[in-house]
């Protein structure tokens, strides 16, 4: 079976080895220094020998759709063209370098971000069909008054904008793209009979009627990009949903997701279990303490929930962290079984903390490729001790420290000393091999201003 270091051929492409980066929040925004901060948050990954780069959620539509602070909007033709140093920093070391491209539908800022919802008050919360009567209870901390139900029209004009987002990135040398396909996307939501209710040609009580979308936005993507371009997806599994809501995608129903996106034509597919928001299903492990006490962050904590609800929310991740704590590689058997069903490389990701564990996971062919997401905040350049140490644990803790700041527009860096103190002590024995411009030994920095 496959090892860490093994090329795998990706659609028309080849990849180095079966270790990638999985998209994370680099907050590079539209600004000036957008490249600037994404080769300062990517390129580390590439030199340190990592086969497969994704950068994290970018938006597809001039406005709306924004699910956290700091995501960057790639409608506009320039402004992807202007990120090409960070393209050709990432391309210049080996790897391929993929762009997550998304849509939050109703899960988007205007409805839980107290702030961000001031400042755009003509904004619009698009929803695939009316929420569910759980997600109407949470009315006293969201703000459900400006939802509007997408028409038919609509939802095919944003498979278009997935279409022309893609051909930018083509163009701006990126290797592909990769469809946020879960973690309470768009794409989620047409495919979850909880948030699906529609009775017109996106909707319907099987999977293949809930697809629709999805193969719109696969095939306007095909449509505008050259041959070889790549196409991968996330693809969900609701197991992770509350008990009260009954009509969650159950773990075969993520398998029948996995079949319709390798029919459609995608060349890789990531499965996660997850929830049916953007939870701790999505970042399992322990309440972030210290990120929820320190004082640099609650000003931004307050313009995200206002103070009062703050604290709603802040017990409310107090009990998820409970109820989802960490499990080694959690996502491996749903990978196991969506890679006995379709013909395309399987991508795991969550709770791969070990190279043993690496190696289990692609000798048992449990997926063709492993991926991480939190622990390269934690070590920028943790490839290349993970494909020169055969017994090496990654430093992450999953204590979170890193996420929850990220409501105020932070930076996704590690902010637990200990683990930056072990880092430091790698780092000076040269575990990280030969250092370049490209290489990062950041702590914790002040949050933005704004989100």
């Amino acid at each position: 079976m496959a090892s860490l270091t093994d090329a795998l051929a990706l659609g028309r492409r080849e990849v180095r080895n079966r270790l990638y980066r999985a998209p994370v929040l680099e907050v590079a925004g539209n600004g000036p220094d957008a490249a600037r901060i994404l080769t300062r948050e990517l390129a580390p990954s590439a030199a340190s020998g990592v086969g497969l780069v994704f950068q994290g959620a970018c938006l597809v539509t001039p406005t709306g759709g924004r699910s956290a602070p700091g995501l960057s909007r790639v409608h506009d033709r320039a402004f992807v063209q202007s990120l090409r140093p960070a393209v050709e920093a990432v391309k210049a070391h080996g790897a391929l370098l993929l762009r997550q491209l998304g849509h939050g539908g109703l899960q988007t800022m205007e409805l839980w971000h107290q702030a961000y919802r001031a400042a755009h008050p003509d904004l619009e919360t698009l929803a695939v069909s009316a929420p569910p009567w759980w997600f109407r209870a949470l009315a006293p901390l969201l703000d459900l008054s400006r939802v509007r139900v997408m028409r038919d029209d609509e939802l095919r004009a944003l498979a278009e904008a997935f279409g022309e987002a893609a051909a930018h990135a083509a163009e701006a040398g990126y290797d592909g793209v990769h469809l946020a396909g879960a973690n309470g996307s768009i794409f989620q939501q047409c495919w979850s009979p909880v948030f699906n209710k529609r009775t017109d040609a996106f909707g319907g009580d099987s999977i293949e009627a809930r697809s629709t979308f999805f193969r719109l936005v696969v095939a306007a993507i095909r449509r505008r990009t050259p041959p070889g371009f790549l196409l991968t997806t996330k693809v969900p599994a609701e197991t992770e949903a509350p008990f009260f809501v009954r009509d969650a995608l159950r773990l075969e129903d993520g398998v029948a997701i996995a079949r319709v996106a390798a029919d459609a034509g995608v060349d890789a597919i990531a499965p996660v279990r997850v929830g049916v928001t953007r939870d701790q299903a999505t970042a399992r492990g322990a309440f972030p303490a210290l990120a929820w006490e320190d004082p640099r962050w609650q000003a931004g904590y307050d313009a995200a929930f206002g103070r009062a609800k703050k604290r709603v929310v802040k017990a409310a991740n107090r009990a998820a962290a409970r109820l989802l704590p960490f499990e080694p590689s959690w996502n491996a058997a749903f990978c196991r079984a969506v890679k006995a069903e379709v013909g395309v490389p399987v991508l795991c990701e969550g709770g791969i903390r070990t190279r043993a564990e690496m190696d289990r996971l692609l000798g048992s062919g449990a997926c063709d490729m492993v991926g991480m997401a939190r622990p390269f905040y934690a070590e920028p350049r943790l490839a290349w001790r993970v494909l020169h140490e055969p017994d090496a644990h990654l430093l992450c803790e999953s204590c979170n420290n890193c996420t929850i700041p990220q409501v105020t527009g932070a930076t996704g860096v590690c902010r637990t000393p200990e683990v930056l103190a072990r880092r430091g002590v790698l780092a000076k024995r040269g575990a990280y091999g030969p250092l370049d411009r490209f290489s990062r030994d950041d702590g914790p920095e002040e949050p933005k201003a704004k989100p």
